[in-house]
């Protein structure tokens, strides 16, 4: 038994297909099916059911993908004690970033990690916290940029930094002429909304007043973009919750319609995440430290209270 043979495995049982998890593992699909069936003679068990399509797992199978998940990484980790010992910083690394942290953040951050850190190769992907959770799981990210806590124990968190909801609020709304705003203004049924799937309309959700929409309202407006928000909030259709770093970069004119709450102030948690395995901790290390020392200077609010990024729990 070798770990080439687990980790073929593993790459089959991903994409339940010899010829793809042949072109991820770059090699081809004889040989990648002969050591897959090199290691059943010597196990005398069937790891897949060829019958179906597509391949599936027989019972025996699933047991030996979960033990072969957990050698793989513990494999990888002989590498990290090695590169952690020569102070070596570079290599692959896979990056996830929630949609509503992606376009304020990244560009903060980048080029300096890149100029600090030039033998680190970032792949980086913007997917929500769902699908992060799931891919840090199954080992296809290294760490990840989002919204906590996440009450995961599979997953540590590094705060980055605290990052508090504004109100944008049209001239027609009910809270224009309001200085400063608190949770209690908020009503969901005048309130613009990202789409599900959006960890940041869980937060804006858990801190409105009411969660029970309005059956005589003409319209309910979600986007997937805080960009949309913004253009429906401007047509006067309802105010909208932004991210602070979002509202950085909005002109004069847009910043009228911004209303800070009374401290303490609502906001979200930013972490940096990744799998207690911890692999990689040397570039997850540098990576925080890049950040933090970045936004630092953007970004220091100290009086805020912590929004749950979760969906808040239905009464029974």
């Amino acid at each position: 038994m070798t770990i080439t043979q687990l980790y073929y495995v593993l790459a089959v049982a991903e994409n339940q297909n010899f010829t793809k998890a042949a072109e991820k593992c770059f090699v081809t699909q004889p040989t990648l099916s002969m050591q897959i069936q090199k290691l059943e003679d010597e196990l005398d068990i069937l790891i897949f059911d060829r019958g179906k399509k597509p391949i599936e797992l027989t019972e025996i199978g699933r047991k030996i993908v979960h033990q072969a998940k957990n050698i793989v990484n513990e494999s990888y980790r002989i590498q990290d004690i090695v590169d952690q010992q020569k102070g070596f910083i570079g290599g692959e690394f896979r990056l996830g970033i929630i949609p509503t942290v992606m376009p304020t953040l990244l560009p903060m951050f980048l080029n300096t990690f890149i100029k600090k850190h030039p033998k680190v190769k970032l792949i980086i992907e913007e997917i929500t916290t769902e699908e992060i959770i799931a891919r840090l799981n199954e080992g296809h990210l290294d760490a990840a940029i989002a919204v906590t806590p996440l009450e995961s124990e599979l997953i540590k968190e590094r705060v980055l930094y605290y990052e508090p909801f504004i109100g944008y609020v049209p001239e027609n709304h009910r809270l224009y002429k309001s200085e400063n705003i608190i949770p209690e203004d908020l009503d969901v049924d005048d309130m613009l909304l990202l789409e599900d799937g959006h960890c940041f309309r869980e937060g804006v959700l858990n801190i409105c007043k009411s969660f029970k929409a309005n059956n005589d309202t003409n319209f309910q407006l979600e986007s997937g973009s805080i960009e949309t928000l913004i253009k429906l909030s401007n047509e006067g259709l309802g105010m909208t919750l932004l991210p602070y770093l979002h509202t950085l970069d909005l002109n004069p004119n847009a910043q009228h319609h911004l209303k800070h709450f009374k401290e303490p102030s609502p906001a979200r948690e930013v972490s940096l995440i990744y799998h207690k395995s911890e692999l990689k901790m040397q570039i997850i290390e540098a990576l925080q430290s890049v950040i933090s020392g970045i936004v630092r200077g953007a970004i220091a609010f100290q009086n805020v209270k912590i929004v749950s990024p979760l969906p808040k729990k239905k009464a029974v």
